[in-house]
């Protein structure tokens, strides 16, 4: 039995914020200190609140000018005239049996007032060493793998890199992870031994990140700041269906873990499964991860394989896996199929995807098979997809343009 909490109490950003607003939750540094410059700030009082901004914004969580007390007054509210720091709108929080928390987040461009507001999912999964957050970067998707609840819903736009951002900081809020953040009342929430609620970050969400490298790559190494989030790259992962050109400046630029979704062993398969894979088939695609920048026994390379039932889960399917990955550090993910109304696919049973993951055991490779969370509300693997898609094609082509 799942929850979905009356949300009616919380104080959330202004439905319509003031147009000609800049957005600075997204910014990198020296984007901060540009905007800063149009408001008359010279270049040494920029550089200084530049670094107080971020602190602010990022690191204690703050979504009010007026609260940062080490900046005055009259420069507080040319901030507040001139720039927005606003996070999404929650339109629904639910909550799992298990305790994973799917959030609905609406966003409208401060730019575009007049455009209709999209919404994407995010989702947060409570374990006992960790709290991950799955980060959408995309609304809807166009990659139509077939398996997949969120290949059903036709792309809408990219999120910017402060939407992506505004994932991570409303969750954070959500879960009082900024310093004197309260935690939810619901027991068990934040990981044993753990300072925070969200230790670790998986691009997994909605969409294909690589389909949106530019934004993706700016919000991720914000995430990953020293002074701001401060989240390890080593507990960064940025999942692809298999966008080739862009793995490796994903390593060389971004410097986070890598997973593929992979599902198939045989091209004629796969192009099925995911059809990305016949624009950059097999051979290509573990080609380039042969290649990833810094891969090692340390840092190695998730493949995600949903477990099909009479599909892809024999015991010949596993042994080819096995001969493909050879000589690729690599740990591989098996995924119990989730379910979603009108999907054609069933999952594997529990004795079959034990054989499977006996047969990549045997060859040396960690084979964990992921514990569905969520599914009671609709918040595990390949069950994310919002509203958005109700959008008529008028209004998803003013989002695109």
């Amino acid at each position: 039995m799942s929850i979905a909490l009356d949300l009616s109490h919380i104080a959330r950003p202004a439905a319509s914020p003031a147009p000609l607003r800049t957005g600075l939750v997204g910014l990198d540094r020296s984007g901060l200190r540009s905007a800063l410059g149009t408001i008359g700030l010279d270049e040494r009082e920029a550089r200084m609140r530049a670094s107080q901004l971020w602190n602010w914004i990022y690191h204690r969580g703050v979504t009010d000018f007026d609260a940062m007390t080490n900046i005055a007054k009259p420069v507080r509210q040319k901030l507040a005239d001139a720039f927005d720091i606003a996070r999404p709108e929650i339109v629904t929080e639910q909550v799992s049996m298990d305790g994973t928390r799917k959030w609905l987040f609406r966003y409208r461009d401060a730019q575009k007032p007049n455009m209709p507001p999209v919404e994407i999912e995010t989702v947060y999964i409570p374990e006992e060493d960790r709290g991950t957050l799955c980060v959408s970067s995309q609304v809807g998707c166009t990659l139509t793998c077939s398996f997949c609840h969120t290949g059903t819903q036709k792309l809408v736009r990219n999120l910017t890199a402060g939407e992506i951002l505004g994932q991570i900081l409303m969750a954070r809020e959500r879960l009082g992870d900024f310093p004197g953040g309260e935690r939810p009342d619901d027991g068990g929430l934040v990981p044993s031994g753990e300072s925070r609620a969200i230790t670790n970050i998986v691009m997994m969400g909605m969409g294909e990140p690589l389909y949106n490298y530019d934004n993706v790559k700016q919000a991720l190494l914000i995430a990953s700041d020293e002074a701001g989030i401060s989240l390890s790259k080593r507990r960064i992962t940025l999942s692809t269906s298999g966008v080739v050109p862009q793995i490796e400046p994903t390593g060389r630029e971004i410097g986070v873990m890598l997973a593929i979704s992979l599902h198939a062993v045989r091209d004629e398969l796969r192009d099925i499964l995911v059809p990305i894979n016949k624009k950059w088939p097999l051979a290509e695609l573990l080609a380039a991860c042969r290649a990833y920048p810094g891969l090692s026994n340390a840092r190695r390379i998730t493949f995600e394989y949903v477990m099909l039932k009479d599909i892809n889960d024999s015991d010949a399917d596993a042994r080819e896996l096995v001969r493909l990955l050879a000589g690729i550090p690599a740990k591989i993910n098996l995924i119990p199929f989730n379910p979603w109304p009108g999907t054609n696919y069933d999952c594997s049973s529990s004795s079959r995807i034990e054989r499977f993951a006996d047969i990549v055991n045997r060859a040396g490779y960690a084979s964990p098979v992921r514990t569905p969370r969520g599914r009671d509300i609709f918040a595990a693997c390949g069950q994310l997809k919002s509203e958005t898609e109700r959008l008529s094609k008028k209004e998803r082509e003013a989002l695109e343009a």
